[in-house]
């Protein structure tokens, strides 16, 4: 008797305790919806809001830290479902209904701001007919983020995510025996690839804030923020 009492007890011991490790070590579900665009950019266009939001949850996908939740795409898992539940499928194949799990978190991104040569510099001398120059403009981007938890309404994260991309130009050029020569070359960050950065960015805030939680992370994001701030503040000047 008191062995199956010890075997009864170890048995309920286990399911509580694996059962919890398993709930524990369950990934945040998280959907992120299209990004909106307040800014003047140039380069957005129709559709590239959904992009940048594929983009994203790719990146935080790829990060094995959330359960990513494809919203565009419930609609067409629906009719897969409901075609499933008729009567033109093998009962045999036939998908359970009431299987889609829903986001705890949704991932809302805005640009708010792209702005070109918000910083130019030209240099240069020249020296018995020839000359050296050269000079670089930087371009700036911003994106306000905001995550809603779906059980609460609450907003759980808020943050701007700031980057810059830089362009770089040369330029050679003189004279030698009466032959004028002239050299120039100039590089350029793509847009694309400023955006991949700050979506990347985006990603490695999210997985620090909701899931690490590290004292590490916070505080280097935490430190980020105050810069952030301190810089936008410094950038004009307030009457007092």
């Amino acid at each position: 008797m008191m062995r199956q009492v010890a075997i009864a007890v170890s048995i309920l011991f286990g399911v509580l305790f694996f059962g919890g490790v398993v709930e524990a070590a369950e990934k945040p579900r998280m959907a992120v919806l299209r990004f909106t665009n307040n800014s003047n950019a140039w380069w957005w266009k129709s559709g590239l809001g959904a992009e940048l939001s594929d983009m994203l949850t790719n990146e935080l996908a790829s990060g094995k830290k959330f359960s990513m939740i494809e919203r565009r795409e419930v609609d067409k898992v629906i009719k897969e479902i409901n075609f499933n539940q008729s009567g033109y499928v093998d009962k045999a194949s036939k998908v359970a209904m009431g299987r889609i799990k829903g986001a705890k978190y949704l991932v809302m991104a805005t640009v708010t701001s792209y702005e070109e040569n918000t910083e130019s510099e030209n240099s240069g001398f020249s020296f018995m007919g020839f000359g050296v120059g050269g000079g670089g403009s930087k371009a700036y981007l911003a994106v306000d983020l905001k995550v809603v938890d779906t059980e609460t309404s609450e907003i759980v994260e808020t943050r701007t995510i700031e980057g810059t991309s830089e362009s770089k130009s040369s330029k050679l050029s003189g004279n030698y025996m009466g032959i004028g020569f002239n050299n120039s070359k100039t590089t350029k960050v793509p847009v694309g690839k400023a955006i991949r950065a700050t979506v990347v960015n985006i990603a490695e805030y999210l997985e620090c804030t909701l899931v690490d939680k590290t004292d590490e992370c916070l505080s280097l994001y935490s430190q980020k923020e105050q810069k952030r701030r301190e810089k936008t503040k410094g950038s004009i000047s307030l009457d007092e």
